[in-house]
């Protein structure tokens, strides 16, 4: 029985989102306990990039996988 290649790059996608929103997760903690400007500088800059992957990455390997007609 062959495998459905769909079901593995649903994965993939999934994966990314779940690692993206792992990672803003850490970028509000460190935001939230740091007291200097440096690491709260770098928690919001970490919790752009994860949001930015979250909303592009996913929709970029979808468009990329698409069966052609």
């Amino acid at each position: 029985m062959s495998r459905d290649p769909a079901v593995g790059r649903w994965a993939m996608m999934m994966a990314v989102r779940v690692a993206a929103t792992l990672g803003a997760i850490l970028g509000v903690v460190l935001l939230g306990r740091a007291e200097a400007w440096g690491p709260k500088l770098l928690g919001v800059a970490i919790v752009a990039s994860a949001l930015w992957v979250i909303a592009t990455v996913p929709r970029a390997l979808a468009h990329r996988w698409r069966t052609p007609e």
